[in-house]
């Protein structure tokens, strides 16, 4: 299963646009994993926690869901969480491994990690890979951010992209913005809350964008 993924379905983000090629659905499994094996740790730590986080998790499930999370941007932006879906339902290799209610968690799981959802992803793998998916670092989230403008709107003029940029960081990421995080043992609130911290701050924001723009474009 797992060189299905490495050689099949990670070498498909190659298509996507710079901010979301192999190396970011790497990351994303990765760090799925990561939170999957700390997640026994701070059940003990944390008897008192809520019984959705005492459910077993399946790690074969988790790693294809973190896998297959991005695929349907190959279709564009706007729905490729949707797309993401329909995408691993229609994937016949994943029979070899998965039952038909196993798949539909993979894709449930995928459909619900988008940062602008408005509902709560339906199940713990939509959360883990939600959360795995945000990679909170200050640097990588504004680069990715730049771009992303750079891959997307080629008309705009320097002054446009990085004007779009911090707006869009704001809008997501700063205080108020719609990106939520799930994952109680994640390290990622403190993470937020630093880069919040930049964005915040005019001139540290449009410092940054700006030099992470002129180094790109």
């Amino acid at each position: 299963m797992e060189r299905y993924i490495y050689d099949t379905i990670v070498p498909r983000y190659s298509a996507h646009d710079s901010a979301h090629r192999e190396d970011h659905a790497l990351i994303v499994i990765n760090q799925a994993l990561e939170l999957h094996d700390r997640m026994p740790g701070w059940l003990e730590a944390h008897p008192e926690a809520d019984e959705e986080w005492k459910v077993p998790v399946d790690r074969n499930i988790l790693i294809m869901a973190a896998a297959c999370h991005d695929i349907g941007l190959v279709n564009g932006r706007e729905n490729h969480h949707l797309d993401s879906g329909k995408m691993i339902r229609a994937d016949r290799n994943l029979r070899q491994w998965f039952s038909e209610e196993q798949i539909e968690t993979i894709a449930q799981a995928a459909e619900d990690h988008r940062a602008s959802g408005k509902r709560p992803p339906r199940s713990i793998y939509g959360k883990i890979v939600a959360e795995a998916d945000r990679v909170i670092d200050a640097e990588t989230i504004i680069r990715r951010t730049v771009q992303f403008g750079l891959n997307n709107y080629p008309d705009l003029d320097r002054k446009g992209h990085i004007e779009r940029a911090v707006a869009h960081l704001r809008e997501k990421y700063g205080r108020g913005g719609y990106l939520k995080l799930w994952i109680p043992w994640s390290d990622n609130a403190v993470r937020l809350a630093a880069l919040q911290d930049i964005i915040a701050d005019d001139d540290a924001v449009y410092d940054i964008v700006t030099s992470i723009f002129d180094r790109l474009s």
